[in-house]
């Protein structure tokens, strides 16, 4: 998939990199992506293709990207969705700007936008413009709404989980809820980055690229079709899952003997045969109002004070490591902050230190994948304001002294 970037040439800097990294290369070297992108859905599409290996280079104001300043609820978004990118710090309400990002994208595979439909049109890199430039470009936008009647409306994460049903599933009867997390701007990122590497495939034979577009609110339905063909299927409106009406005779929260809560599934017939007769319940296994999980959901009004019973009679340790002895699910009740600590996550790679600001750098997940048995690296942190933007710009042909009069002329800045 090298597109009109290329393959960076031996003695390059990039490649100087890679040998240093000392790793095996990564999928997408030689991918060039252009990324016009703030919050969380792009930049996410972003993050995985650069986690892969893509050069992605983020263009963002002279001033930043607004999501470098979030506090509070934001201040982990900028950290955890930049990291393994450039930034090209430029602006683009002078011609020169314009023609300089222009140049950029003739060079591109991919280029990635999540702004207002509209927004980049209006500074001639829509997406009939650049594809005329640049025939083989993948043109990715991440929006609201796919084509339609709601395509022109603003959205965000949380106005398309309460009108596509997943703050209700969520939620306590009449008080819907949205999930504890960006999921649709995380997913919506998710499929935009699968577009862009069907598309990029797709260009190997035709040698064109074309246009992909995700979506939140599409994502949304995706994500509570289950209930939707259960509806159609039953004819039974489905409760929100706060409303326990489970598909299984025991999934659910248990008290232990000292406080710990634990969630614990028992979710087939074997897995109910293994759990009466590691935990001694031969009554349970000989009674026939529980021979499968379809009668287990019948008696749930008192199997489950009846299993309360039981696990109560341990300390939280001491029945998860029983639970896991005779392989049945079970979890802790974690805090996202108690994940720093995680054992599996601390394992072979799997959380990366990523620097916040200068002096300050934290834990981070990396991308929950394996290739070949090895987790994807971080060869960047999060750049600063133009952190990378010489690099860019000398591939195009500037010359350290054309970069700093673009910098003295505040066409672009500089860190």
């Amino acid at each position: 998939m090298n597109g009109a970037g290329g393959s960076p040439p031996t003695g390059s800097p990039s490649a100087a990199r890679r040998s240093a990294r000392d790793v095996k290369p990564l999928p997408l070297e030689g991918v060039r992506v252009v990324e016009f992108a703030h919050m969380i859905m792009g930049p996410a599409c972003g993050l995985i293709l650069a986690d892969l290996g893509a050069e992605v280079i983020k263009v963002e104001p002279p001033e930043g990207d607004n999501t470098r300043r979030l506090a509070a609820a934001g201040a982990g978004f900028f950290p955890i969705f930049n990291r393994n990118k450039k930034s090209l710090a430029v602006d683009l309400k002078r011609a020169a700007g314009r023609e300089l990002v222009l140049k950029l994208v003739d060079t591109a595979d991919a280029l990635t936008e999540n702004f207002r439909p509209g927004a980049l049109a209006k500074l001639g890199l829509g997406y009939e413009a650049l594809s005329s430039r640049n025939p083989r470009l993948v043109y990715c936008s991440m929006k609201g709404f796919l084509a339609g009647p709601y395509e022109q409306r603003a959205a965000l994460d949380e106005v398309v989980q309460m009108m596509g049903g997943l703050a209700y599933m969520t939620g306590l009867p009449e008080r819907p809820l949205r999930v504890g997390s960006s999921v649709n701007d995380i997913m919506g990122g998710m499929f935009g980055a699968i577009g862009i590497l069907a598309a990029l495939r797709e260009r190997d034979r035709t040698g064109r690229g074309k246009r992909v577009t995700s979506s939140l609110f599409e994502n949304t339905a995706l994500l509570v079709a289950q209930h939707m063909a259960q509806y159609a299927i039953t004819g039974e409106a489905p409760p929100p899952m706060s409303v326990k009406r489970p598909a299984w005779g025991i999934y659910d929260i248990f008290e232990t003997g000292d406080g710990g809560p634990l969630f614990v599934g028992v979710v087939t017939d074997t897995q109910w045969e293994v759990f009466c007769r590691a935990f001694g319940e031969s009554e349970l296994a000989a009674d026939a109002r529980l021979g499968t999980n379809a009668a287990r959901v019948r008696e749930r009004a008192w199997l489950i004070p009846r299993l309360g019973e039981t696990f109560r009679r341990y300390a939280r340790d001491e029945l998860a490591k029983k639970l896991e002895g005779i392989g049945l699910p079970f979890a802790p009740i974690a805090k996202p902050w108690e994940l720093f600590d995680d054992p599996q996550l601390n394992a072979a790679g799997g959380m990366l230190d990523t620097r916040v600001a200068p002096g300050l750098s934290v834990r981070v997940p990396a991308l929950p994948l394996e290739l070949d048995g090895e987790r994807l690296p971080k060869r960047s942190d999060p750049p600063a304001i133009g952190e990378g933007a010489r690099e860019v710009l000398s591939s195009l042909g500037f010359s350290p002294g054309d970069i700093e009069r673009l910098r003295a002329d505040a066409i672009i800045a500089l860190p």
